[in-house]
């Protein structure tokens, strides 16, 4: 299987996620949008407990996008919420751990809260080794290819997984999944396991990438 020149797997995953169907999963339980939220948070720290392992060294995760803001103004505060309360109880473990944590995105119109959470555990994991954890939090990126890329971006994506049922990107790591693998399942995100991520690298590893160029198989 060819890899990419800018990623290869010997020296780990680029693994780009969009956490989709945590409010149609609480409202199916007869539970709010934001409990949906709340049970993706947990199904998040299990996904990135089992990164490493599964042979991912850059994961990026799709938490809240430039177009979310249209939402109710109830469900943003109480994802504003969320964010911070997860970055103060995850922090420590991300350390412990060698998770370096990065957020991606705007954040002049983030709660100051928020932000101090974010500059905390920013500054905190900066030594982390073993995976680069990168939040999308206020993304949106054409408005970062259209500003010259002023939010850093991270190595070529080599697989995209998107949990929800939908089939899009929705404005999500456009220039680094110019060549990524794309994986849509309509399993909502807080059913979405460690064995559902390493069943979509298991058909992402048996995908031919060829990068413009030709097949590697002797058989084509």
């Amino acid at each position: 299987m060819m890899q990419s020149s800018l990623n290869t797997e010997s020296k780990g995953l680029h693994v780009a996620l969009i956490m989709d169907g945590n409010g149609r999963w609480g409202l199916a339980r007869g539970l709010t949008r934001l409990d949906g939220h709340r049970a993706g948070a947990a199904t998040f720290r299990d996904i990135v407990s089992a990164a490493v392992p599964l042979g991912i060294s850059t994961l990026t995760v799709y938490a809240f996008s430039s177009d979310n803001w249209k939402r109710p103004t109830p469900e943003v505060r109480g994802l504003m919420k969320l964010f911070a309360f997860y970055l103060q109880q995850e922090t420590e473990r991300c350390v412990a751990n060698g998770v370096r944590l990065s957020v991606i995105g705007r954040r002049d119109r983030l709660p100051a809260s928020l932000l101090a959470a974010i500059d905390l555990a920013e500054a905190r994991t900066g030594g982390g080794a073993r995976l680069h954890l990168r939040i999308a939090l206020d993304y949106s990126a054409r408005h970062a290819i259209a500003q010259g890329l002023p939010f850093t971006p991270g190595p070529d994506v080599d697989l995209l997984v998107r949990t929800g049922g939908e089939q899009r990107l929705s404005d999500f790591l456009l220039y680094e999944c110019a060549y990524a693998e794309l994986l849509f399942t309509p399993c909502l995100w807080p059913d979405f396991s460690p064995a559902e991520l390493e069943r979509a690298l298991g058909a992402f590893r048996k995908r031919d990438r060829r990068f413009g160029g030709l097949t590697t198989s002797p058989s084509t």
